[in-house]
C-alpha cells in the first residue's frame, strides 16, 4: 500500500469523531434559553459588605460571586468613592451613565484620575491596583470571569465587618 495512502483510515476515522460530536455541541446551544433583560426588569439590591454604602447593584448574568462568566451594572451615588485595590481577575467596565474616575496606583490621587464617560470601555487586568471614583451618579457595566473580588491596598479601607 502507499504510504501516504496507509494514514488515511486513521485520518478518517479522527475526522467522523470530531463530525460526531458537531451535532451534540450545537444541540447543546440550540437548547440554551436565550435571556434578553430591559432596565425595568433589573432587581436592583445594596452592593455587598466589601463596597463602601452607597452602591446599588444589579446582577445581568452568572453569579459573580462563582467561576464563569458574570455580567452586573452598577449604581454610584455622586461623590462615592472605592479606595486603593486590585482583583484577582480581570474585569471589564463599561460606562452607562454619567462618568466614572479610574486611578492607578496604592494612594488615591484624584487628580490623577482619568474621566471615562457614558460610552467609554476599560480593561483592568487582575492584580492591577486602582481606585475609582464619581463626582455624579453613575452607572456601570462589569463583566468577566468569576468570581469577583476586591481585595484593598491598605486592609483599614475595607468596610466588610471584622470578624
Amino acid at each position: 500500500m502507499n504510504k501516504q495512502l496507509a494514514h488515511w483510515p486513521l485520518l478518517s476515522a479522527i475526522v467522523l469523531l470530531c463530525l460526531g460530536a458537531l451535532p451534540a455541541h450545537a444541540q447543546d446551544t440550540a437548547d440554551s434559553e436565550m435571556m434578553m433583560m430591559n432596565p425595568a426588569g433589573m432587581k436592583w439590591v445594596d452592593g455587598p459588605p466589601s463596597m463602601p454604602k452607597g452602591l446599588k447593584l444589579a446582577v445581568l448574568y452568572g453569579d459573580p460571586g462563582k467561576d464563569g462568566p458574570y455580567v452586573i451594572r452598577m449604581k454610584a451615588p455622586g461623590g462615592y468613592k472605592v479606595p486603593p485595590h486590585w482583583h484577582t481577575q480581570t474585569e471589564n467596565i463599561t460606562v452607562i451613565s454619567g462618568t466614572l474616575y479610574l486611578g492607578g496606583g496604592d494612594a488615591m490621587d484624584m487628580g490623577a484620575a482619568h474621566a471615562l464617560k457614558a460610552g467609554g470601555f476599560h480593561n483592568l487586568p487582575g492584580g492591577v491596583h486602582h481606585y475609582a471614583f464619581t463626582k455624579t451618579a453613575t452607572v456601570v457595566q462589569i463583566h468577566g470571569m468569576g468570581p469577583l473580588d476586591i481585595k484593598y491596598v491598605n486592609p483599614q479601607d475595607d468596610p466588610s465587618p471584622k470578624q
